[in-house]
């Protein structure tokens, strides 16, 4: 899991039932600081969802979109798996670094 994809994840998890493109990307930019094209965050949500990460739905059109339906994404149990081992690698490793202090217990 690259740590872009990780932030994805997140983001989407975040969102809930909210989680479309532009959602996840303005997410990312006021959370994380993390400006990002279009296309990259499309091809990692696709990749996020051909490892079965993630999985998608449409909702309905809407005349805003010119009658196209906007991507829906969750996280599926595998997605939340593999959020959490990330984090508790990065646990592991944080907390034996000496002097960082994380709020990371033994």
């Amino acid at each position: 899991l690259g740590a872009f994809e990780e932030l994805v994840l997140l983001a989407v998890g975040a969102l809930e039932e909210e989680a479309y493109g532009v959602a996840i990307k303005e997410l990312l930019q006021q959370k994380g600081k993390k400006n990002s094209s279009v296309g990259a965050l499309h091809s990692a949500l696709y990749r996020l969802e051909d490892k079965g990460f993630l999985k998608s739905w449409e909702g309905g059109a809407t005349s805003e979109r010119g009658g196209r339906r906007k991507k829906y994404y969750s996280l599926t149990a595998f997605g939340k798996k593999a959020l959490e081992e990330a984090h508790q690698l990065r646990r592991e490793l944080a907390k034996n670094i000496p002097g960082l202090n994380l709020g990371f217990h033994g």
